[in-house]
């Protein structure tokens, strides 16, 4: 899927990374400087009359097919509550040269970070593969640390993937509708390590979010940050249902896999889940 003109504006993709930050922030999925957020942009924008300060700087890892695309990205160490507060100051853009392994990073007079976020080449990863896969022009990752999801992942049992989609699943409507492929679940590696991105984009390539065990998540989308950032919230919903129920001591009944069943052939769901 790609967005059609007319395209959004640099201030209004702006305005949009602030308020995905303002609502991780009320779900409690931001604690401290947790959590970062990155934009691909496949058309021409203008990003230096508020970003005047340049710099060349060497890609974390090849990005061939994001060439002329421009990245807007978070800073290491700023809060996601304080992204629509200061914009400018938290966020660098970075346009991709011909050579797929450098860029022109763009940041404001006022910038408030040393360092792009620290998972920066899982971010640009993720775009790369995505373009290449979709020919997409837009496309949008959060990372953010939302604690039922991040609690359930350090039990054992919930690091089975099929398992722990279905077990979140089950509690509302209309998570199977905005999540069909289910949720990808990855075993702890290390933040910021290559092994956390190659596994990463592996599993971002069927869900549109996945976990990142002992650690946080990763959601995806091609038609917003803020639709990246439901996709969060639908998830940790399930989440927060399956941490009350193992504190009910599992009385919950859920969605029965009949009911799923009705639920997907009414609404025209693709998935394997059901």
């Amino acid at each position: 899927m790609a967005l059609t003109e007319p395209f959004p504006s640099f201030e209004e993709i702006l305005e949009s990374v602030g308020a995905g930050g303002l609502r991780l922030a009320a779900i409690d999925a931001t604690e401290g400087a947790a959590g970062n957020v990155s934009v691909c942009i496949g058309w021409p924008i203008e990003v230096r009359r508020l970003l005047p300060i340049e710099e060349v700087i060497e890609l974390p890892v090849p990005a061939p097919q994001l060439v002329g695309h421009t990245v807007i990205v978070t800073g290491s160490g700023r809060r996601l509550r304080d992204l629509g507060r200061l914009p400018l100051e938290s966020m660098g853009a970075v346009v991709v040269h011909d050579d797929g392994t450098h860029g022109t990073l763009y940041t404001s007079v006022g910038r408030l970070f040393t360092i792009l976020t620290s998972e920066w080449n899982s971010h640009l990863a993720v775009h790369d593969d995505t373009v290449a896969r979709t020919g997409t022009n837009f496309h949008a990752v959060v990372h953010a640390q939302p604690p039922h999801l991040v609690y359930l992942s350090h039990v054992p049992e919930y690091r089975d993937e099929d398992l722990f989609s279905r077990r979140l699943i089950r509690w509302q409507p209309e998570t199977i509708v905005q999540l069909p492929a289910g949720i990808g679940i990855l075993r702890f590696m290390r933040p910021g390590s290559e092994a956390l991105s190659a596994a990463t984009v592996e599993s971002l390539r069927e869900h549109r979010i996945t976990v990142w065990s002992k650690h946080g998540v990763m959601a995806r989308s091609d038609i917003s940050v803020t639709r990246a950032v439901d996709r969060i919230e639908y998830a940790e919903a399930g989440a927060r249902y399956e941490y009350m129920d193992l504190l009910a001591g599992g009385r919950g009944e859920g969605l029965t896999a009949e009911e799923s069943t009705e639920l997907v052939r009414e609404f025209g769901v693709e998935t394997d889940l059901f």
